[in-house]
């Protein structure tokens, strides 16, 4: 989730980024911020006096604990860091039950289907279909600690069934209904989740989505881990149902709306979601219960500069992180109203976004730039046809804002009068980390700022020393904070290796390249390691490297990334085949061929933009595939590295007209 240039150059170790516009907040926002510069600053001083002070105090004012805890940070078994650690409460009771004697009758979710309908559901309500699901769950045997798989589509039920395994304390992954079988079978294997709840079908952009299909043939991959599949029947599709699979409906129609929540560690495990790595396996990246909400509370709080009657949108999936900690999680604990849309941006045309916020009232939008540009480019002058006053806040998160993206959705969308908090974090921080705060920063397009209040955060260079002004060097992560991931899944080790190497001295390393400017500004320059951010979703290029090989006719493959102006990143695969290189039509089918094949592996989102078929790839003599030269041929960049240790030089212009 980061902000940059398209003018960035993280090939280079100075950056050639220059962008000097600045936007304060106007006199009218300041008026009625919560948050100004003076308190900014005072929050600041607060953490640099104390951290784990700072931190301990704001755990007691937004969490409701059932057992106080004693001690804010344990350092002891750095870098598995714990917090607040022997204190217990409840994840699902923090976002519900706490507003009950409060605001009961408050809209908690505007649920949007894809065909326009919208269902408005207030605290009370969630709370007694979470209730009905727990319980539904529980006489399925699901007890804390067990771990339950949902692949849903972005409607109310996918919050409903991550809140009542909160409330149980079962451990649950949510997998992105975009992903195959074979992705969803190895997410199954790897926790070895014995529920999985999922939908007959889902809706995107007027298309059916066979989400119950996909989680039968992932099950008959899973080693029968699976005792039960629960299924939400979105409407009335015929569907095959096995031995083993029960209807939502069925599985809730003699529970009551009474299920108390299970109080747990705050180092208990709230959820495990998988996330690409520079290597083939996915890693499951495992949050914490207390640290996890606070730090998607108090940073929901922060940037988005809560008021009692805002109406909240992010437009995320809850297959991702974003759609955790600022859907699922961080809105609902602060007690905010929210708008979950299933559909996409562009269905039944260009305009359901701006149409969406008009009818809902939405005040603060938050979304992807690859949205934004896309959008632009569908019709730059739909939003002046919606009345789009009700917006105060803009945001940003996901991928690269480039500065003029970043103009058009400051003056066309939020009129010149709403700030953008350009949000950088990641899976693995859990909560947001740069961001500027609409009342106490001033804006620059394509900066994320400054670093929240209560994280400590720097630029190195090779020597790790902190980078000159406009130097570019790794970001690493100074200090640990509360919603940091606490391990990967199974994996000490790879955690350790992954985000603490020893050459960092027990920094956490984000594998982003950054600079700050002059003002001390943070940019985000792009991805030091083989991860690729296409349209916000990170895919490690060696996952979609196997799925090509996996496929009998290919016999190398090697994938780097390009910038694209809609998605940030595109895929580009560099391809040898086991026979003769296909040229003309051969070669478009083949282009057909290998694309289907790595969406039916991984998943749509993960489909090459472009594939490149060559006679073999460009390796040095001691046989390492030579990936900057494919991405500056991938980008269509003059070569002027030196190639003289390629093993074939000759490939070069194959690779380039492929």
């Amino acid at each position: 989730m980061t902000a940059v240039s398209s003018t960035a150059n993280t090939e280079s170790h100075a950056s050639v980024l220059h962008e000097n516009r600045v936007f304060p907040p106007s006199a009218a926002y300041l008026a009625q911020t919560t948050l100004n510069a003076d308190t900014f600053a005072q929050l600041k001083r607060e953490a640099d006096l104390d951290l784990d002070a700072f931190w301990s105090h704001r755990a007691r004012e937004l969490l409701t604990w059932e057992k106080p805890f004693t001690q804010g940070l344990d350092e002891t078994q750095a870098p598995f860091y714990q917090w607040f650690a022997d204190g217990t409460l409840n994840v699902s009771f923090n976002c519900l039950d706490r507003h009950l004697g409060t605001q009961p009758d408050k809209v908690a979710l505007i649920a949007e289907a894809d065909d326009g309908s919208a269902e408005y559901i207030t605290y009370q309500t969630l709370y007694e279909r979470v209730c009905l699901f727990a319980n539904g769950l529980k006489s399925l045997g699901v007890v804390a600690g067990d771990r339950v798989i949902i692949y849903m589509p972005m409607v109310a039920n996918a919050v409903v069934a991550m809140q009542a395994c909160a409330r149980l304390g079962a451990i649950h992954s949510v997998v992105f209904g975009g992903f195959s079988s074979k992705s969803l079978a190895e997410r199954i294997i790897d926790a070895e989740a014995k529920v999985v709840i999922t939908a007959n079908i889902g809706y995107r952009g007027g298309k059916p989505i066979e989400l119950k299909k996909t989680v039968d043939e992932a099950v008959a991959q899973s080693n029968n881990l699976v005792e039960h599949v629960v299924v939400w029947a979105r409407d009335q599709t015929e569907t095959i149902m096995q031995a083993r699979d029960i209807w939502w409906h069925d599985l809730t129609a003699q529970q009551t709306t009474d299920c108390p929540p299970v109080w747990v560690s705050a180092e208990h495990p709230l959820f495990i979601l998988y996330t690409s790595g520079s290597t083939g396996k996915p890693k499951g990246v495992q949050h914490s219960s207390a640290g996890y909400l606070l730090g998607a509370l108090q940073s929901f709080k922060w940037t988005f500069d809560q008021q009692p009657n805002d109406v909240f949108w992010c437009t995320a999936d809850v297959g991702w992180i974003t759609g955790h900690s600022y859907v699922a999680y961080g809105p609902l604990a602060a007690g905010a109203t929210q708008v979950v849309f299933e559909g996409v941006p562009t269905f039944p045309d260009a305009s359901r976004f701006w149409q969406m916020i008009e009818k809902h009232k939405v005040s603060i939008f938050y979304t992807a730039p690859t949205a934004i540009r896309s959008l632009i480019k569908l019709g730059a002058d739909l939003p002046a046809k919606h009345d789009l006053s009700s917006l105060r806040l803009l945001g940003s998160v996901g991928e690269p804002i480039n500065p003029e993206a970043w103009i058009w959705y400051y003056n066309v969308v939020g009129g010149g009068r709403c700030p953008i908090v350009d949000t950088w974090w990641q899976t693995e921080t859990g909560s947001q980390m740069l961001t500027p705060l609409p009342g106490a920063v001033a804006t620059k397009p394509g900066s994320c700022a400054f670093p929240l209040p209560g994280l400590s955060i720097n630029i190195l260079d090779e020597a790790l020393h902190p980078t000159a002004p406009r130097e570019a060097g790794t970001l690493v992560i100074e200090r640990p904070f509360p919603s940091m991931v606490r391990t990967l899944w199974r994996d000490p080790e790879r955690f350790k290796t992954a985000y603490f190497p020893e050459e960092f001295g027990g920094r956490y390393v984000a594998g982003d390249s950054a600079m700050r400017d002059e003002d001390g500004y943070f940019w985000i320059l792009g991805r030091t390691d083989d991860v690729l951010n296409v349209s916000g979703h990170r895919l490690g290029t060696m996952e979609i490297e196997s799925a090509l090989v996996a496929n009998p006719l290919v016999a190398e493959a090697a994938v780097v990334g390009r910038p694209d102006e809609v998605t940030g990143e595109a895929v580009v695969a560099f391809v040898t085949l086991k026979g003769e290189r296909p040229t003309g039509d051969a070669a478009l089918e083949m282009i057909k061929t290998l694309k289907a094949f790595v969406g039916q592996e991984i998943g749509a989102i993960a489909r090459p933009a472009d594939i490149r078929f060559s006679d073999a790839l460009p390796k040095t003599r001691s046989g390492k595939i030579m990936r900057r030269l494919l991405r500056s041929i991938a980008r269509g960049d003059a070569i002027t590295q030196d190639i003289s240790t390629l093993e074939n030089p000759a490939i070069i212009k194959q690779l380039q007209e492929g």
